[in-house]
């Protein structure tokens, strides 16, 4: 298939020095990084708590920084964000129409025709393995269908930026592939995916970028193979051996950073 030519409205999207409270607790600190528009896929993983969801939520626009700012293609204007990129959450939301209708009603809303949507509908629902289930209520559907629904729904719009939080988190094998072919087929087209995930090996097989992420700070941004291969932070080595962090906090931080992460 044609990889996606559309205008870049999006990316590069940067994230300057941004701060994050939730209640009196910091939950991202004094994060910056930058997204290029170049398509593949950026993983971004870490302990529970790593900020890692919440990431997403602010690439998104769904919430805001205390501190610090965000920009899409230069600018800070949101709005012309939201038309470009997409977001699927762990906990999928979906209208109360048919598996066939969501995909359809989410490229109305784009502006695509409607036998482009048709075809396009049809398209998505095939590569989810969902085709057999195009008139049934989209809400009777397992969750792992729901999942699998949601981002066949996204990437049908031809994102040039999709966000995806856990997309496979308690899936069976066969669906966490049907999902992990969609992945493939966004970023083939040309999209950029950003995503978090708890599975190493989930990593290995998508990412072409990692970010590891600890207490809220971006601890290492590497290209895939070289993280993988030797991640140059001692927090993410210790990741990637399987050990617990929780407990290594007061022999790694410096007694300023212990004092500053509460």
């Amino acid at each position: 298939m044609a990889v996606m030519k559309a205008a870049q409205r999006t990316l590069p999207l940067e994230l300057h020095n941004v701060w994050l409270k939730a209640g009196d607790k910091q939950v991202i600190k004094d994060f910056s990084c930058r997204f290029d528009t170049t398509a593949g896929c950026t993983v971004i993983i870490g302990p529970n708590g790593a900020g890692k969801s919440l990431l997403l939520k602010l690439c998104h626009g769904l919430i805001s920084p205390d501190q610090g700012r965000l920009s899409w293609a230069g600018g800070t204007d949101p709005g012309l964000r939201g038309q470009h990129q997409a977001m699927v959450l762990q906990r999928p939301v979906l209208l109360r129409r048919s598996v066939h209708a969501n995909v359809a009603f989410a490229l109305k809303v784009k502006g695509v025709s409607p036998e482009d949507q048709r075809r396009r509908a049809a398209e998505a629902l095939d590569l989810a393995g969902l085709s057999r289930y195009a008139q049934r209520p989209a809400r009777l559907l397992s969750f792992g269908e729901q999942q699998r629904l949601a981002l066949a729904r996204a990437w049908a719009v031809r994102p040039e930026l999709l966000l995806l939080d856990e997309p496979s988190a308690n899936l069976d094998p066969a669906a966490t592939h049907l999902i992990e072919d969609i992945i493939r087929e966004a970023t083939a087209q040309g999209t950029k995916v950003i995503m978090t995930t708890h599975d190493l090996h989930q990593a290995r097989r998508l990412a072409d970028e990692i970010l590891f992420l600890h207490r809220g700070r971006l601890k290492e941004q590497a290209p895939a193979a070289r993280f993988f291969d030797g991640p140059e932070n001692d927090l993410a080595q210790a990741f990637l051996r399987g050990e617990l962090l929780w407990w290594r906090r007061r022999s790694i931080y410096a007694p300023d950073e212990e004092r500053n992460d509460g």
